[in-house]
């Protein structure tokens, strides 16, 4: 038999079979796919055969992954030098941010488009209560919205709690799979409430004395939409560690820098000290953002002195 996992809990699994019905599943033995050394063999999205283990508790073994379409790996958050992979099998993702309550950094929002470069995943940047933008954040708005358009990214604002600009990003999840990334107190939970009228996810307020989001999703799990396609919640993230990436190769996973390798002097330039480096007079001349580069040297510096 056949599903599709819809929600991992780390030790247990929710399949839905190909009639419709949840199993709670759980694997026999240690699965390694692909070389892939990860917390989770097994992750929300994927395809897997199972059979029954219990017929009388409704339990059922997975036996086999099928091929992934492609995945998005990220640093363990509970161990630095292991890999969790969020989700597989993806059509989209969507990064939701806030300028205020509480601010997603240029970087972090960097780092998460850099994973998705990695495993040629389109991203999409949804920038969220807009109700609380004052000139300042409409300012920085406008300007990140530049930087990413330029780039190729899709870029929205919203207020979900306005109601504005939530069907237009809703129409880009019709018929996809989507990951919905981002960090705590974003909103995540609210968004698919907004997107998936009647679910009824768990929400939570960011606390007041730290500014910071408070986390209401534990596990990684995957709704059907009434548009047609599938959204998947993950857990909110402080930080994005990357993982497997090569700092020869970093500069390949920024689409404005990727155009202009072959005009740098050297084939392995890092584009720090080099002479006759494209990147660094690109952003010289305003064709490349400041910050994105700064992204990049701080992700490069970090590449440098983790080892994986």
């Amino acid at each position: 038999m056949t599903g599709l996992v819809y929600k991992s809990t780390g030790s247990w699994y929710s399949v839905k079979d190909e009639s419709g019905t949840f199993r709670n599943a759980r694997i026999k033995g240690v699965f390694k796919i692909d070389d892939i050394t990860s917390t989770n063999p097994i992750a929300v999205g994927d395809v897997v055969d199972f059979e029954n283990e219990n017929e009388k508790e409704g339990t059922v073994t997975i036996i086999r992954i099928h091929d992934r379409r492609n995945y998005i790996n990220r640093q363990s958050p509970r161990a630095k030098y292991q890999h969790h992979i969020i989700a597989a099998n993806l059509d989209q993702s969507l990064l939701l941010a806030t300028l205020k309550e509480p601010r997603t950094s240029q970087g972090f929002i960097d780092r998460f488009l850099v994973a998705c470069e990695m495993y040629h995943v389109p991203a999409i940047v949804v920038f969220n209560k807009t109700d609380l933008y004052k000139d300042k954040e409409w300012a920085q708005y406008e300007r990140l919205k530049d930087v990413y358009e330029t780039v190729g990214y899709a870029v929205f604002p919203i207020s979900i709690k306005e109601g504005k600009g939530v069907d237009d990003v809703r129409q880009l999840l019709k018929g996809k799979t989507t990951l919905l990334s981002g960090h705590s107190g974003v909103g995540k939970s609210t968004f698919i409430n907004a997107v998936m009228p009647g679910s009824k996810i768990r929400t939570q307020d960011v606390s007041g004395w730290s500014g910071k989001g408070l986390h209401t999703t534990t596990f990684a799990e995957m709704y059907d939409l009434p548009l047609g396609g599938r959204i998947i919640d993950t857990p909110g993230m402080r930080e994005f560690g990357l993982v497997d990436v090569e700092k020869e190769e970093l500069s390949g996973y920024f689409p404005e820098m990727r155009q202009r390798l072959n005009d740098c002097q050297f084939n392995n330039c890092q584009h720090i000290n080099e002479p006759g480096c494209a990147i660094k007079e690109a952003v010289i001349a305003g064709e490349i953002d400041e910050d994105r580069y700064v992204s990049y040297v701080n992700i490069l510096e970090s590449l440098k002195t983790e080892k994986w």
